[in-house]
């Protein structure tokens, strides 16, 4: 009968073998699985902000479509334009930026 070699024996004899052949191997899956993670993470960086750019700049279209046809901002009838008679109605021609009846700084003092 053949000499039987208990389990563990060969154990002892096999996992520093293993570890030597392993450990180069799995160390490069992991380095590489990483590696292609980050260059996804990248990638969808990229892509997001070339979303963001794409978007920003159809917006810019659309606004600049509705001022060229004159659809830009609808006003009630009967009310001004910005820039037009109605806007400054309280306020005096001397007056550019004060409200009637709002008095200026120092002008109570003195």
């Amino acid at each position: 009968m053949p000499p039987v070699v208990p389990p563990f024996l060969i154990g002892l004899v096999v996992a520093p073998l293993a570890k030597l052949l392993l450990e180069p191997l799995v160390r490069g899956v992991v380095k590489t699985s990483v590696d292609v993670a980050m260059e996804m993470k990248k990638a969808a960086h990229e892509a997001g902000e070339n979303i963001q750019d794409l978007a920003a700049e159809m917006a810019a279209d659309v606004v600049a479509a509705q001022i060229a046809s004159g659809y830009g901002r609808r006003l009630p009838e009967g009310a001004a334009p910005s820039g037009e008679k109605g806007e400054t109605a309280d306020r005096t021609e001397g007056e550019a930026g004060t409200p009637k009846g709002r008095a200026t700084a120092g002008a109570g003092r003195a």
